[in-house]
Order: structure tokens, then C-alpha cells, then sequence
């Protein structure tokens, strides 16, 4: 889904303020289902069919639906868009963007490199988001041009690092395998000869990490909406850039790379050959 443009809606640092404190309501719903859930016996199902596999569980429905009580309660006025149940049209021009679980199938594992993710778009942008990783106790927020870790014990602004050189960068995407147009490939080439390290997996928390500035490079392609647009104030906020392959804006997902610093983006772009 391509969510509507339309102009913008642009909502002060104070309600911002205000709407990220909801935010974090929902997350804390959030994890009340995906804790109990994770790493316990439940069935996970496949909504792609026979020729592909795309997981679902019972976590991921509910903990949608525990974040929307939580928006909806707060801010009926905020339309909602999340990955497992029908959108909820916006009265004011907002909506959330909301992914319950991303990295279902690490969460399937057992392996906790998933998340909560939680995005405001307001027409154009996405102006404020939130990861959140239960397990962990880790919880990464941006917005108005400043990002924040909260942990049960403090709250640390975070910023990247400035790599601007693909020799020095590590790199990460969630898998190889989902390149699969052969320019695509190709481009992924390109990238994982020219970067320092390049590892796999991740989904969410490799975009946390560069945010952390612990790495350098996310590259990903076939993003939906809420795969994204809660990563991008938290990457913008920590200083970083986040984009499309050929260099516009990522909010409808698809191809999609983030960099910790606008001179190594500008060096990559052109490894990406504006496959889109």
C-alpha cells in the first residue's frame, strides 16, 4: 500500500511531545502480548500461500490490537494503519503506522532482533517514531530532529557515527534473498564488495543500531509502510539519512536504504543504480 500524499499536517514539538507519550502507552500494551508469547508454544501461520512464506501469530494480531486500543483511546481523531487488521480512516489528517511485531520470523525463532514499531505520518513524512524491543528493555524515539534510548534506568540521546568512507562502513541487511530482481542483486553486489563487513538479519534493531551508532549501513528492498516510517524520525533524529535507492523519500517502503551520515549516503547512492 502507497499511503495517500496529501498537505501535510504539521503538528508542534508540544503535541508531539504529548502524542509520543501515547506512543509509548501503546508499546507498553505491546509488550504485555509479545513478552508472554515469546518463546512460548503458539502457531504460526502463512499468509502468503503455498509458493512463499509470510508469518503470522497470535502475538502479532493482539499486540495490534492492545496499540490501537491505546491510539484510538487517547487520539480518535488519528487514523490507523497496522499490518494485520483493516485500516481506520483519519479525521485530522495524521495516521498511525504501526508494525506489532517486525522480525516475526526472528520472533518465531526464538531470537530477539524484533520489535514494536509505532510511526506517525502526517500527508508527507513520517514525523515521529518508536521502536521498541521488550526483551531487551530497549526503547528508541524520535522525533523534531532528536532520537532517545530508554531503558528502565535512563534515557540516552543517540546519534551515529560518522563513517564516510564504504570501505569503513558496516553494513547489514535483513537477507540476500529478498533481492530478488536481478538489478537489485546486482546493486546488493556492488554494496557488499565495497563495505568493511556486511551481516544479515536484524530487520528493526540493525536500524536501531546505526541510529546507536554501532552501524553504518541498512539496505533493504520490498518495505511496506510500517516496516519503516517509525525508523525514520528515530534515524533522522540520531543525525543519520534514510531514503529510497535512488534517493527520495522512503516512507512507502520498497527499496529502501538508511546511513549514518550524509557523505557516506552520498557515496552509496550511486552503487544503488536508481533501482526503485
Amino acid at each position: 500500500m502507497t499511503l495517500p500524499r496529501y498537505s501535510p499536517v504539521l503538528p508542534d514539538n508540544k503535541q508531539l511531545d504529548i502524542l509520543m507519550k501515547v506512543a509509548f502507552e501503546a508499546a507498553d500494551a505491546a509488550a504485555i502480548v509479545t513478552s508472554q508469547y515469546f518463546r512460548s508454544d503458539f502457531v504460526v501461520e502463512n499468509k502468503a500461500g503455498a509458493n512463499s512464506f509470510d508469518p503470522v501469530t497470535i502475538a502479532d494480531r493482539e499486540a495490534e490490537l492492545a496499540i490501537r486500543s491505546v491510539l484510538r483511546r487517547h487520539c480518535p481523531e488519528i487514523g490507523f494503519y497496522g499490518e494485520e487488521h483493516v485500516a481506520i480512516a483519519s479525521d485530522n489528517g495524521l495516521m498511525w503506522v504501526v508494525d506489532p511485531i517486525d522480525g516475526t520470523r526472528a520472533y518465531m525463532s526464538g531470537m530477539p532482533l524484533w520489535g514494536t514499531l509505532i510511526g506517525l505520518y502526517n500527508g508527507q513524512n513520517a514525523v515521529l517514531g518508536l521502536m521498541d524491543q521488550p526483551f531487551f528493555k530497549e526503547r528508541y524515539s524520535g522525533f523534531a530532529g532528536t532520537a532517545q534510548l530508554t531503558t528502565p534506568d535512563a534515557r540516552h540521546t543517540l546519534a551515529t557515527r560518522h563513517v564516510a568512507k564504504l570501505s569503513n562502513a558496516v553494513a547489514y541487511c535483513t537477507t540476500p534473498d529478498m533481492f530478488t530482481e536481478s538489478a537489485a542483486m546486482a546493486c546488493f553486489q556492488n554494496v557488499r564488495e565495497a563495505v568493511k563487513l556486511m551481516r544479515y538479519g536484524g530487520d528493526c534493531y540493525a536500524y536501531a543500531m546505526l541510529a546507536a551508532g554501532h552501524v553504518d549501513v541498512v539496505l533493504d528492498c520490498d518495505l511496506k509502510p510500517y516496516d519503516i516510517q517509525a525508523l525514520i524520525p528515530i534515524i533522522e533524529g540520531a543525525g543519520g539519512v534514510v531514503s529510497s535507492w535512488s534517493g527520495g523519500s522512503a516512507v512507502d517502503g520498497g527499496y529502501v536504504v538508511a546511513c549514518g551520515c550524509t557523505e557516506l549516503h552520498e557515496n552509496l547512492l550511486p552503487l544503488l543504480g536508481n533501482v526503485s
